[in-house]
């Protein structure tokens, strides 16, 4: 399947949580199958952390396919025979929507730091821009990490249009850990001596620091199980230490491999705000409570956790879970058995597929 990434620019600024404006915002984003004539198929993806618009297929000329590939097209989980299938990069991104490294219009130069703060709310907001745009009427959202908090945000904020809301892997608000883990990330790259500020786009980037935030972030990506199954105790490429600061492990190895390819692809300030939008993620907070939050939606809600996932571990959405059906809503639950961790919403498609299959079907109109 040959995709293209497609720009709609909103002609309305935008108001964010912050009490802050943001004008001209462009959004990248691509399209999956066909609308029905009732505009009432759709499905909107919901990226993760370091994700973009390209979820499925393959950009002309690239062998690289979309980050959810297993799971978008003909037959598969959201199916494009049957569905309307959307996915576009999230405001303060770096994949073609506005971001900080975006020009700024009042200034001719790129954000940085003068770009705002975000949050998943302002994220939405903009996402709702474009299904408004796209002609949709009714949609599911669904979404595996912070895609998962996005989706949550629909359907809080926009429960008249959102009929199925699918969970995977996220939590209605990040631990103390959590929170820590990402606040080591955004010190590596404030600590580099490129970062300069923010104003590093003409000159030597916060390369270093990008990579251990990068780094950081695998680690948690992963779980023991995993590590030990991929790496263990090996050295790399050798039998014995070299007893020096060098690499010596293959997990070490894998780390720097890791951090390197990610600084081509990804913007250090991006990190920085999408990070702390997810840090602010507090659906109990905004509410009162998860109870009081979710008493007025109407969505049909699919919610999925993995037994090794510690990052966001399946107690989080047990938690989700209870909420909804203290409120008497539809909410289906499953843990699904895997040794990837946190990973797992982007490697075990075959027993996803299954689950998601079964709740879609018969739900959105062909």
């Amino acid at each position: 399947m040959i995709v293209e990434t497609k720009y709609y620019k909103i002609n309305e600024t935008i108001k964010l949580e912050s009490g802050r404006e943001l004008k001209e915002v462009e959004v990248a984003y691509e399209t999956y199958g066909e609308l029905n004539g009732t505009k009432d198929n759709a499905i909107l993806l919901l990226h993760a952390l370091t994700g973009d618009a390209h979820a499925a297929g393959y950009h002309e000329g690239d062998s690289k396919p979309g980050w959810w590939d297993d799971m978008v097209g003909s037959g598969k989980a959201f199916d494009t025979d049957k569905y309307f299938v959307i996915c576009s990069n999230m405001l303060g991104g770096c994949k073609g929507t506005t971001g900080p490294s975006s020009i700024n219009p009042d200034t001719g130069r790129e954000y940085g730091l003068d770009f705002p703060v975000i949050t998943i709310e302002d994220v939405v907001k903009v996402q709702k821009k474009l299904i408004d745009f796209l002609g949709v009427k009714k949609l599911c959202v669904a979404g595996g990490s912070m895609g998962g908090m996005q989706a949550m945000e629909w359907a809080l904020s926009y429960d008249e249009m959102v009929s199925h809301v699918i969970i995977i892997a996220s939590t209605p608000k990040l631990s103390a850990q959590s929170i820590a883990f990402n606040a080591v990330g955004r010190n590596a790259i404030l600590s580099d001596p490129n970062w300069n500020n923010g104003n590093y786009y003409h000159g030597e980037k916060p390369d270093k620091g990008l990579a251990i935030a990068r780094m950081v972030g695998h680690i948690t990506y992963l779980c023991e199980e995993a590590m030990h199954s991929k790496f263990a105790r090996r050295f790399q490429d050798k039998d014995s230490p070299d007893f020096s600061f060098d690499i010596d492990f293959e997990v070490e190895s894998y780390l720097a491999h890791q951090g390197k390819i990610f600084v081509d692809r990804f913007d250090a300030n991006s990190y920085l705000y999408i990070t702390k939008a997810v840090d602010y993620f507090d659906i109990e907070a905004k509410y009162g409570s998860l109870e009081e939050a979710f008493k007025n939606t109407h969505a049909k809600y699919l919610i999925m956790s993995f037994s090794s996932d510690w990052l966001f571990p399946t107690a989080q959405s047990k938690e989700l879970c209870n909420a909804l059906m203290k409120n008497k809503k539809d909410v289906s639950f499953c843990e699904i058995e895997s040794p990837c961790g946190h990973d797992a919403f982007l490697l075990e498609y075959e027993t996803q597929t299954n689950i998601i299959k079964s709740f879609l079907k018969e739900e959105v109109n062909e």
